[in-house]
């Protein structure tokens, strides 16, 4: 995949947020880690609805769902003051199921893509390398 110069890439997990902007000149993907932002996880996730022990057997589980959730509006924020302007996410895939379900239409039509899969413990070299292959 071609990633335009100037995406910023979220990395997400359950437990936190890392932000990269690709400096690099297309085709060529070079990321430079941002600050990672505080992610408060007070939103509540479409975990909290279930009422079935089956469907989230866990508290983990739902406070990963949680910070999900406050992870997308924490985008979407960003998104609409303008701080992002081209936004690829990449999350494990229960985590980026949940956060699609918070996308407002304005980071929709931002999105350059998305990747489901966990790389929130791997370096920027990694990351790239991931981009580059999907």
């Amino acid at each position: 995949m071609i990633l335009p110069t100037g995406t910023t890439v979220a990395v997400v997990d359950g437990q936190k947020l890392r932000l990269f902007r690709n400096k690099g000149h297309e085709p060529h993907i070079e990321l430079v880690a941002l600050p990672d932002p505080w992610i408060e996880p007070v939103n509540g996730g479409s975990g909290a609805r279930h009422v079935s022990a089956a469907a989230n057997p866990d508290e983990a589980r739902l406070r990963e769902d949680d910070f999900a959730a406050a992870a997308a509006g924490f985008l979407n924020r960003q998104i609409l003051s303008g701080a992002i302007e081209k936004l690829f996410v990449i999350a494990d895939p229960r985590t980026l199921g949940e956060m699609r379900l918070h996308f407002r239409d304005t980071l929709t039509s931002r999105l350059e893509g998305t990747l489901a899969k966990d790389l929130a413990g791997n370096d920027a070299d990694a990351i790239a390398a991931a981009i580059t292959r999907a």
